[in-house]
């Protein structure tokens, strides 16, 4: 009796000193990674952000090519032909005909190609909000897998801190079974709960694994090791009291600006559809040398060399279509109603998502105070506990339910505060104001 009585406050000390370590109960390795160096590594890694970056280069260079709309188009032009004739009078003769020339064409006036223009320089708006978004996805995706990976990690400890107290519990049981001071069902119960914390201890193991694969694949590397928070923990606040302060910042959030560029080139479209029915009025000019051989080259301007030039105005004006130009401006006052729905569609998810996250992220927080008080109820009531049950008032099962207690609340203690900084970055994400050094904030928040 006096040796199990001993073995009680280790199993406390054990117990203070898993949770002096802030559920961080793994130390932290001496080569521990930090956020921000992994999101930098992410950055040139991962596959869908560089297709995004991928897409926006050839993006921009498609919206050079309209510009050549309003320049002038210069062409070099050669040929060589014979021509047979015969007539009655002059019988059969021959016209040899080499020449080459030099064209261009200026457009004066061309709305339709205006708008094109228009269009294409608009269209880089498209480009710089996707790959906002792509960088925005990239930031939350490698911050939950790091924080994912602690998470399973801090289970995996708690599952073997639960499981070393629950062995001790039942190495007592037992010998206060033999010493006839417990029954049998003491020694069952503690047997039922260990090996329950073996199978929790397994499932723990390989969620780790799973995690740290997760994080590998995100940024290229094997045996990363993410740096766990410093303790004590001190979570940020949120920089804005009222949820509608975040809700005005949503309005350049990536999906908004995308769906108010559209827009705004949908009523470009409409402008051009509409100028297919105007003028059009262009400059042109050739300049070219043909050289005239053969019988008939005297009837051609005679044998040998000839240089001509040209200049002009080119007015074009379409008359009839078949009702063609008359139904695309039509489809493209449609369409532009669409984008226009569009708009107010994007600008209320934004808004709804915004809230949403914004209340999440207050809830969190909320947990965690919640939690962190549970878990020094439960500290304290498992040092009852386990003097009730030195006195003979506690049973065996009151130790396990109070151990199990408390290792639960250290590990939900330890996700909640994960998913507080996670959904942090997720609100700026919802609100259109996440960038990389929203990271650094969470990186101060690592142990060195």
């Amino acid at each position: 009796m006096t040796v199990t009585f001993r073995r009680k406050p280790l199993s406390l000390l054990i117990l203070a000193a898993v949770h002096g370590l802030g559920l961080g109960l793994l130390a932290a390795p001496a080569q521990a990674e930090n956020l921000r160096e992994l999101y930098d590594i992410a950055r040139g890694y991962d596959a869908s952000y560089l297709a995004a970056l991928s897409q926006a280069q050839a993006s921009r260079a498609r919206a050079e090519q309209a510009e050549s709309l309003l320049r002038p188009t210069v062409g070099l032009s050669s040929g060589v032909s014979r021509t047979q004739t015969d007539t009655p009078v002059s019988g059969m003769r021959g016209l040899n005909t080499a020449n080459v020339g030099i064209s261009a064409v200026q457009p004066l006036w061309n709305q339709a190609n205006s708008a094109s223009v228009d269009k294409a320089r608009k269209s880089l708006d498209l480009i710089e909000a996707d790959l906002s978004t792509a960088e925005q996805d990239l930031i939350v995706r490698v911050t939950q897998a790091y924080f994912d990976v602690l998470g399973a990690r801090d289970t995996l400890a708690t599952a073997q801190a639960n499981k070393k107290a629950i062995s001790e519990q039942l190495a007592s049981a037992r010998r206060n079974f033999e010493v006839g001071t417990a029954t049998i069902t003491d020694t069952r119960e503690a047997q039922a709960r260990f090996d329950l914390a073996t199978a929790q201890e397994i499932a723990a193991d390989n969620d780790l694994r799973s995690k740290k694969i997760a994080l590998d694949q995100l940024v290229g590397k094997t045996g990363i090791e993410p740096a766990p928070l410093l303790q004590p923990v001190a979570l940020p606040t949120l920089a804005g009291d009222e949820v509608e302060s975040w809700v005005s910042k949503a309005g350049e959030a990536p999906s908004v600006r995308k769906a108010r560029t559209a827009y705004e080139i949908a009523q470009l479209e409409t402008r051009r559809t509409d100028a297919g029915e105007r003028p059009t009025l262009d400059l042109e000019g050739t300049a070219g040398v043909a050289h005239n051989s053969g019988a008939a080259a005297n009837s051609a301007g005679g044998t040998g060399f000839a240089k001509n030039a040209k200049v002009g105005l080119t007015f074009k004006l379409p008359l009839y279509t078949g009702g063609a130009l008359q139904n695309q401006v039509r489809e493209a006052v449609a369409l532009e109603e669409k984008s226009r729905n569009d708009l107010d569609n994007a600008r209320r998810a934004v808004a709804q998502a915004t809230r949403q996250v914004y209340f999440g992220v207050q809830s969190g927080q909320a947990q965690v105070s919640a939690l962190e008080a549970a878990e020094s109820s439960s500290k304290l009531a498992l040092e009852a506990t386990q003097t009730g049950y030195r006195v003979g008032v506690r049973v065996n099962l009151d130790v396990l339910n109070a151990q199990t207690q408390l290792f639960s609340t250290q590990r939900d203690l330890a996700k909640a505060r994960y998913d507080v900084l996670v959904n942090g970055l997720r609100l700026r994400q919802a609100a259109g104001v996440l960038a990389p050094q929203d990271l650094d904030t969470v990186n101060g928040l690592l142990a060195k």
